[in-house]
């Protein structure tokens, strides 16, 4: 019973994290639905942040009412950055990009996520790099693979693929999407460009969001925080960019699922998570489950949108793949080892004649030789490590 307590404690953050590409597989194809039906991606992060903060703000003041930290000037200024970051810029870019290209496209591309998380972790001193290490080297590779992957899937599209399921699917609809298609190929390269621009954003608020969870440790009052704030950046965004009140208008329809969906599942319920993950296993390792929602995504996007394959596409998601699994690899042996050298060292006091010594950090080798040569019978405790 110990023992499987213990194994499902270390495999929540994997749980976590695969739930949570599930949950954003569906935010992409409903989105791209309610894209494709006009409605606009301003007005939809708008809608999405209101449904976010309204849905997880009951849970923020009941539960954290006696231990959410002190507002300060520094903290609210890194939600004011956070909620720009995410609520603002990626998500617009990225539904950008969504409405240009197509939900597997953008899952791929999003995957250069956690290539430019470690670049950013390294910046700023939250990774070290020590190219000497193979964990490093394998880090260094993963990042450079990714990129590359990235690269071809944006410039080169060759040939569509069929695939045993799709092929029916996609006689049938050939005719009436040929001239979306067309119009989609002239905007392709804008679309990449505006989701390599939304993940470098969304890389930033993984190394930033690590930060302030240093200063603002409750986790659901900081998710609140965010989507209420980023609600509000959205409406000053969506008044200047779109001036047709119409645009406004949404009923018990595609658009609400969407905006409902995404608000409560992708931004509420998957910021809070993901902030636990991070807190527990640093922003690296939160982002490298990305692969799966492409997978979940590509065979989804199938059958409901008849998506088509291209070669381009399935060769840059091998590299992408690829490379980040060799960044995850690294990220493993380099916590491995980590835990590993916890292990091996422990805090030591000393008494000698009435009066504590330091406390050191010794191996348990050293142990028989500190209490041989300590004079005048010291005796030797353990002490506990104070913060």
């Amino acid at each position: 019973m110990v023992c499987g307590a213990e194994l499902f404690e270390k495999a929540k953050p994997y749980i976590a994290m695969i739930s949570l590409q599930f949950g954003y597989a569906g935010m992409n194809v409903i989105t791209k639905v309610s894209l494709n039906h006009g409605m606009s991606h301003y007005v939809l992060v708008v809608y999405r942040h209101a449904f976010a903060t309204l849905s997880i703000a009951p849970f923020a003041l009941v539960l954290e009412r006696k231990v959410r930290p002190k507002m300060t000037w520094s903290v609210f200024w890194q939600i004011f950055v956070l909620a720009l970051l995410g609520p603002v810029i990626d998500q617009n870019f990225y539904y950008a990009g969504l409405k240009f290209t197509s939900p597997t496209f953008s899952c791929a591309m999003s995957n250069i996520l956690p290539a430019m998380t470690f670049v950013m972790a390294v910046i700023f001193r939250m990774e070290k790099l020590d190219i000497k290490y193979v964990r490093c080297q394998a880090k260094v590779v993963g990042t450079v693979v990714t990129v590359a992957g990235a690269m071809i899937m944006t410039l080169y599209k060759g040939p569509i693929m069929e695939m045993f399921w799709t092929k029916h699917s996609h006689e049938q609809v050939a005719d009436a999407t040929a001239a979306a298609t067309a119009a989609a190929n002239k905007s392709w390269l804008l679309g990449s460009i505006c989701l390599i621009i939304a993940t470098l954003a969304w890389a930033s608020l993984f190394i930033l969001q690590a930060h302030t969870l240093k200063q603002y440790s409750a986790q659901l009052s900081l998710t609140t925080l965010i989507c209420f704030v980023g609600t509000l950046q959205a409406i000053v965004v969506t008044f200047t960019l779109e001036r047709k009140p119409s645009v406004w208008t949404i009923g018990f329809d595609m658009n609400l699922l969407a905006a409902a969906y995404a608000g409560i599942v992708t931004s509420s319920i998957a910021y809070y998570v993901q902030g636990l993950v991070i807190q527990k296993r640093g922003p690296v390792f939160a982002s490298a489950f990305s692969p799966l929602m492409m997978i979940i995504v590509a065979i989804m996007g199938s059958f409901i949108l008849a998506e088509k394959i291209f070669l381009g596409g399935i060769i840059g998601g091998i590299f992408i793949v690829a490379g980040l699994y060799a960044v995850l690899w690294g990220k493993y042996k380099e916590s491995q080892e980590a835990k590993k050298a916890e292990g091996m060292a422990f805090p030591l006091a000393y008494k000698d004649n009435g009066i504590s010594g330091q406390a050191l950090y010794l191996t348990e080798e050293d142990e028989p030789e500190m209490d041989m040569n300590k004079p005048n019978g010291a005796t030797k405790e353990v002490a506990h490590q104070v913060a």
